[in-house]
């Protein structure tokens, strides 16, 4: 299949939203078919062709990389059945785009849609100034304003005049932050040559049992820098067969759940408006269910890249309930699916947050493996990267996890306070959140939303407990 985006830019445009005129499904373009392109599962991708006059634009979503820009127009090959796309550009907000909403259910192989894209008037003139990098190693990470960027020790970004900050990060070195003002009238240069260090284990931060009121928990939190082991009063752990695994409890308060200013202009329709729930006290999974665990409980594992502590992956929810119907027979106990703010509260931090952007940091190369940190290659194990302040991991990338709601936007409909949400009572599709090993950072937010089919699976999409 391929897809067609047709649009119109032009350098200058400030804060303008792209808005999706038409959508059309048509067959004359057999690109995806000459220059075919397989997903990691085998199977033959869709091509989306983006045409769009503008370098720099980058695309979210079940993307099979390197996407190729040809002059004008830009290759995007996408997994079969992915059915949204989320564009960005330097002069534009983000645009995510669900072909569900314009009668197309998903992308098939070597199949033709065309998408047309519509700029709005320009408001105003938007001034960009180069800002150069040179650093070592040459193989670490640089963030600029959370988003992340690499190159080999030199890195040349065209970005908005004003004030930046900026990290570069690198594995077995001190981090090197600051921040840089660019002027219209000259472009800078910054250099940053990491420092080695030791590397240490990292420890999930203490969980402090303690009566805190919603009023004053965020500044009673304890930040991760000041603990260094999870209260064996907070962890339970269970074991099947031989495989043993570890629940946290998450002591219950009120919070903000969707978009609230941390998530900066990331986020989608969808997370907003920011409101206000309650929660009881629950436990939740310390990491991601495992394929040792999933294979002891089953008796078999689905998953697409191998290995005892690597996250389950190409479940279905349908695939879930059962996997937790036999684990609660083997247990005695009732586990089952987070719901969604279970999910968004554990993944905040609880009555610890410090109100991160992705589950534990604002950072995200401390804290997940997503697109760049694996480049693109699959899952990896679990409790590899930083826990976030409760002592649970993973909760941004490495994979999906299925939450237990459908999917709608009850939960953000209504100005009063909600106590223990459980969504929707019916629906079409379930809940899954946290992103995964094969997306970019926004995607691995902690109050972005996707969904999908009951039966749906993929390689990126497994699952957490909650009891």
């Amino acid at each position: 299949m391929v897809l067609l985006i047709c649009c119109w830019t032009f350098l200058g445009i400030s804060a303008q939203e792209l808005t999706v005129k038409s959508m059309t499904a048509v067959g004359n373009d057999l690109s995806a078919s000459k220059y075919e392109r397989k997903d990691f599962a085998g199977l033959a991708c869709g091509l989306v062709k983006v045409q769009l006059a503008a370098y720099g634009a980058q695309f979210e979503g079940n993307v099979i990389s390197p996407v190729e820009y040809k002059t004008g127009e830009y290759w995007v090959y996408m997994t079969k059945g992915a059915y949204e796309l989320r564009i960005k550009h330097p002069y534009f907000l983000p645009l995510h785009v669900n072909f569900r909403d314009y009668g197309i259910s998903d992308i098939d192989s070597k199949a033709t849609y065309i998408l047309t894209l519509q700029i709005p008037q320009v408001a105003a003139t938007m001034q960009t100034q180069k800002l150069t990098f040179n650093y070592s190693p040459a193989n670490a990470l640089v963030l600029v304003d959370s988003e992340p960027h690499q190159g080999n020790g030199h890195l040349e970004l065209i970005l908005p005049v004003g004030s930046h900050n900026y990290q570069v990060v690198a594995v077995g070195f001190e981090t090197a932050e600051g921040s840089v003002k660019l002027t219209a009238n000259q472009p800078r240069t910054i250099t940053e040559n990491l420092v080695s260090v030791n590397p240490m284990p990292i420890q999930p931060p203490v969980v402090v049992q303690q009566p805190i009121s919603t009023e004053t928990s965020k500044t009673n939190a304890v930040s991760q820098t000041e603990s260094s082991v999870v209260s064996q009063s907070q962890k339970e752990t269970i074991t099947v067969g031989s495989v043993s695994f570890d629940m946290i409890r998450v002591d219950g308060g009120t919070f903000q759940m969707g978009a609230t200013s941390k998530q900066g202009n990331d986020a989608e329709k969808d997370e907003k408006p920011v409101h206000l729930v309650t929660l009881s006290s629950y436990y939740i999974g310390e990491t991601e269910v495992t394929q040792e665990l999933w294979e002891a409980v089953m008796g078999s594992n689905p998953s697409t890249y191998k290995g005892a502590k690597h996250p389950v992956e190409q479940v279905s929810w349908n695939d879930c309930q059962d996997f937790i119907r036999k684990l609660n027979a083997k247990t005695g106990r009732q586990f089952r699916l987070p719901t969604e703010a279970e999910w968004e509260y554990a993944a905040r931090g609880g009555r610890k947050s410090q109100g991160y952007k992705y589950s534990g940091s604002n950072t995200i190369y401390d804290v997940a493996w997503y697109n760049i940190t694996t480049n693109a290659k699959g899952t990896r194990d679990v409790k590899t990267k930083q826990a976030n302040e409760l002592g649970l991991y993973d909760m941004s990338g490495n994979v999906w996890e299925w939450c237990e709601d459908w999917y709608g936007k009850e939960y953000y409909s209504s100005s009063s306070i909600q106590s223990d949400p459980k969504g929707p009572s019916s629906g079409s599709n379930r809940v899954y959140r946290g992103g995964s090993w094969f997306h970019f950072a926004g995607l691995c937010r902690v109050s972005y939303r996707s969904y999908g089919s009951p039966g749906y699976s993929n390689f990126d999409l497994g699952l957490r407990l909650a009891l």
